[in-house]
């Protein structure tokens, strides 16, 4: 355990209070879905045909069982009150997910299982009195083997320990298809699950729930739109194609959590930390999206993947890979939805959505970030591109730092150093707020952003 983390006192009641919350709930409502489940006669199943050759390991139903056992435990792990917090409304989350999904889509599981004896056959014995072979996908087993699972890992150290914890929990997610109490959509369905509610309450800082708040820019809007649609296509395709097409609803539901993102959430739905990492949660939830976007980035820059320089020590560019940081000082990154992984450079994270114009005080926020950073050495300001959300910064800093007079000549001198930067009218019109006079024409913005 992490011994460099003051735990906080009295914290054994509060998960014994918990488990007392959670205990009977799970009982209760997956009985009643397994109960309800019996008394329906369209229940249907999803198997593949290679399925049949899955293996059944009497002796894989102890890592399965093992996980009540982890349940428990793990609400011996949390170090503060709001990680123990967190972790049951995790849990208690992915319970209500699951058999939810019990309650709408139930499934069975098809295998007749042959007699066994002995203390294995005593085990699976004692777990068909309770788990019946219904309520398939998504695998409450797995979803809460990644809440559990995510909990010990944070606070094991060492590569033995971990090793093993690593090692232990691959062969309870395993045991689920060599006990032969799920079908293969069910793995990946659960995963999705369990992650969802990880991301649905992170250990640090403010839920996505606590920061549902609609869009009042058009633009976020209207890209959310689009990304929907791209959603609605790959599930079109994973539903009438079906077999391994299936794994299309993962960009699916990756997308349409960014729509979340665009809509509700904001930047801060991407969960990118201070030190520029994702949290593991948005790293599994976004895959698909995040590797489109960064082959984007790539694409887009391969001709040019170099930072400019457009004043003494500011530099402007797309966000660097390790090598390509190393003649920094610092970084301030202006990108949400890309990692950033260098630890030995002074950074700062300012997550911005890609394509919607900064507000006025989001670009007084930049301005003063490279204010404060550019002492420390050179500087690089980047985004996914480095042609708009980190131009925008720089643009801001040059004018409330009277390095530029106007609009105008703060966007020339950018574009001097970095010709392809992109800046919208909209985004012009914000940057001329900021100037005390703000008395620029509107059609001298309209000739800026279409040069």
């Amino acid at each position: 355990m992490d011994a460099s983390v003051p735990r906080e006192t009295g914290l054994w009641k509060r998960g014994v209070l918990w488990l007392l919350l959670l205990g009977p709930l799970f009982f209760a409502s997956y009985g009643f879905a397994n109960w309800l489940t019996t008394q329906r006669d369209d229940v249907g199943s999803l198997v593949f045909a290679w399925e049949s050759a899955m293996p059944l390991w009497p002796w894989s139903i102890v890592p399965y069982w093992s996980i009540d056992l982890l349940y428990g435990l793990s609400f011996l792990v949390p170090a503060t009150r709001q990680e123990m917090d967190r972790h049951a409304l995790r849990l208690l989350s992915t319970q209500l997910i699951c058999v939810a999904c019990f309650l709408l889509w139930p499934l069975r599981f098809t295998f007749e299982r042959p007699e066994l004896s002995g203390f294995f056959g005593w085990m699976f014995d004692l777990l068909m009195g309770f788990d019946k072979p219904f309520n398939q996908a998504p695998s409450l087993h797995i979803a809460l083997l990644v809440v559990i699972w995510t909990m010990f890992a944070r606070h094991t150290h060492g590569p033995l320990l971990r090793g093993l914890l690593h090692g232990w929990m691959a062969l309870i997610g395993l045991s689920v298809l060599t006990t032969w109490q799920h079908h293969f959509i069910d793995v990946p369905t659960g995963a999705l699950a369990g992650w969802l509610c990880v991301w649905l309450w992170p250990i640090e800082g403010r839920s996505p729930l606590q920061q549902l708040r609609p869009a009042r820019q058009l633009k976020r809007w209207r890209l959310a739109l689009r990304y929907g649609l791209g959603s609605a296509l790959f599930a079109a395709l994973a539903v009438n194609l079906g077999g391994t097409w299936l794994w299309l609803l993962w960009p699916c539901a990756a997308l349409l959590l960014v729509v979340l993102n665009y809509t509700l959430v904001g930047a801060a739905g991407f969960q990118k930390r201070a030190d520029g990492r994702l949290g593991m949660a948005s790293q599994w939830l976004f895959a698909p999206y995040l590797l489109a976007a960064w082959c984007n980035s790539r694409l887009w820059t391969r001709k040019h993947p170099q930072a400019d320089q457009v004043v003494e020590g500011i530099w402007l560019g797309r966000i660097p890979s390790t090598a390509q940081a190393q003649p920094f000082a610092s970084v301030l990154d202006l990108c949400a939805e890309l990692p950033f992984c260098n630890a030995d450079l002074n950074y700062r994270s300012l997550p911005r959505l890609d394509l919607v114009p900064a507000d006025a005080q989001a670009c007084r926020e930049a301005a003063a970030a490279i204010e404060e950073l550019r002492h420390a050495g050179p500087l690089l300001v980047c985004c996914a591109l480095g042609y708009s959300r980190s131009a925008t910064a720089v643009a801001a800093w040059l004018l409330l730092s009277g390095q530029a007079s106007s609009v105008t000549q703060a966007i020339e001198r950018i574009r001097a150093a970095r010709p392809r930067v992109v800046l919208s009218l909209e985004q012009c019109q914000i940057l001329q707020a900021l100037l005390p006079d703000s008395h620029s024409p509107r059609n001298e913005l309209e000739v800026i952003h279409g040069h």
